[in-house]
């Protein structure tokens, strides 16, 4: 007899099934794992067998061989092992064949026959809703599997609790989803005194996803600046919250099953590898370029970064998704972030500081801003200086707008977008635009028109930096509620598409 469970195997944020048949014949007594099953998988047979014995089930003395379809996918984690009990439960008639083929299972097995969690519930459950089967997990990875309404998910505390439920002595009760998590305080720009043109860069960045790069002395504000920016963003929406909440499930950053409504705000060190910003590794998990989707990814003292590393950020700045090629695999992740870059005009840090002398002046600055290419920084919609804040201006009371006022202008200026954009599935904010589409929603009058050519041909602005000043002047008009390009929107983002950094 072959008995099936099912169960899947991860390749990015896919979550593909997987069949697990466990056929038990006549020979010498054997317990093997074939179908390209890595380490993890291969020693699922120890723990799957110390928990029956735990429950005192004892294994035939016949051959015992898992076989894990299709053969040619790699299969990797701990996760197996849960199916793999259930297919062998299965064959030895201990739980119903026919129930256990309904079911999508994942989970670690612990020697006492508890079961651990495991990452990837979100993703698994996807896949159960999608070939309309349960999904059995361990208990706590319920409420973060239970988010997804189209499948049933069955939380189970042990292999016993699992044993009890198929056979009907006590059934287990559905897991229900956990809850909506929320920061608890959220910075406020108000704190931030001064840079007034530094905050409303931020509130156009915000207002379009537009890229950004800061360039200010040490101690400016630039990083204050950036985190406040997760305050004034819009909440998720709830397919951005399920597609965020599946990259970290595949990274085990769902505490308690909550799903969080937050944008990410990822910030990285300068002396992370490439596998870390981009992913990679071994199983060619996500990188923060993808953990920072639909968020932000701040990037303090951006030319630190390994100059390789930078470079690798041009396609999915582009594209909005990242193709980790291995010889075993090739991964696709999304990337659809926004990119906010800090950086010290030169390396001592005071190059534009009256009050200070830079020895190196000006070939410092050249040097240091240098390590930015010209294809990365001509990726940066808005370029802004931040300049030195006055002892003086620290002793002042905090005044001007706050979180709320800007983050209410932003969350008017992505509902017009919304709309705009409803008809192209693709295109979610200003800074997709791109091709007919941009000259439809961005078409300069003729004033608007003249004062960019000049600007092109003065400055030298290649295409590329065209087509995003006209995506800034749009987001610019959107904040005000212009339903056209007027000249001084094209003035404004040509100051910060033309700001020291240029």
């Amino acid at each position: 007899m072959v008995a099936r469970a099912y169960t899947v195997a991860f390749q990015g944020v896919e979550a593909r099934p997987v069949e697990v048949q466990c056929a038990v014949a006549p020979g010498l007594p054997a317990f093997s794992v074939v179908g390209l099953p890595d380490k993890a998988v291969s020693e699922a047979r120890d723990r799957v067998r110390s928990a029956l014995s735990t429950m005192a089930i004892a294994l035939p003395s016949k051959r015992i061989t898992i076989n894990l379809s299709p053969a040619d996918l790699p299969k990797e984690g701990s996760h197996f092992d849960l199916p793999i009990a259930l297919a062998l439960l299965a064959a030895i008639e201990i739980i119903p064949a026919d129930t256990v083929a309904e079911t999508i299972a994942l989970g670690e097995l612990s020697l006492d026959d508890t079961l651990v969690p495991v990452v990837g519930a979100l993703p698994a459950a996807m896949a159960a809703a999608a070939e309309q089967r349960t999904l059995l997990c361990p208990q706590a990875s319920g409420a973060e599997a239970a988010w997804v309404e189209a499948a049933t998910v069955i939380g189970a505390a042990s292999l016993a609790d699992v044993v009890r439920h198929y056979t009907g002595q006590v059934p287990i009760v559905p897991a229900q989803p956990g809850e909506i998590t929320s920061p608890v305080h959220v910075k406020d720009l108000r704190d931030v005194k001064g840079q007034e043109r530094a905050k409303r860069a931020l509130e156009i960045a915000a207002a379009g996803r537009h890229h950004i790069l800061m360039v200010g002395t040490p101690g400016s504000g630039k990083s204050m600046l950036a985190a406040r920016l997760p305050g004034i963003l819009p909440p998720l929406t709830p397919d951005e919250a399920l597609q965020t909440s599946m990259i970290q499930s595949l990274c085990g950053l769902i505490e308690e099953g909550g799903i969080n409504r937050t944008r990410p705000f990822r910030e990285p060190h300068h002396t992370a590898s490439m596998a870390a910003i981009v992913g990679g590794g071994r199983r060619a998990k996500p990188g923060e370029i993808s953990l920072a989707h639909n968020g932000v990814l701040f990037l303090d003292e951006f030319p630190e970064f390994n100059r390789m590393v930078l470079e690798t950020l041009r396609q999915p700045i582009e594209s909005g998704e990242v193709m980790i090629a291995r010889a075993n695999a090739h991964v696709k992740y999304p990337s659809r972030f926004m990119l906010v870059a800090a950086a010290n005009p030169c390396k001592c840090g005071y190059l534009t500081d009256p009050a200070r002398a830079c020895s190196r002046a000006p070939i410092c600055g050249e040097d240091y801003i240098g390590r930015i290419s010209g294809p990365l920084m001509d990726r940066f919609d808005l370029r802004v200086e931040v300049p030195p804040v006055a002892f003086s201006d620290l002793d002042l009371p905090a005044n001007g707008e706050g979180t709320i006022d800007i983050g209410t202008r932003v969350a008017d200026a992505r509902a017009v977008q919304k709309d705009r954009y409803a008809d192209y599935p693709t295109l979610l904010q200003n800074a997709d635009a791109e091709g007919e589409v941009l000259e439809q929603v961005a078409r300069p009058d003729s004033d608007s028109r003249e004062l960019l050519m000049r600007a092109a041909e003065r400055f030298g602005l290649t295409a590329r930096g065209y087509h995003r000043v006209l995506r800034v002047a749009r987001t610019i008009a959107d904040l005000d509620a212009a339903p056209d390009i007027r000249r001084s929107d094209v003035a404004e983002a040509l100051s910060f598409r033309l700001a020291g950094a240029a």
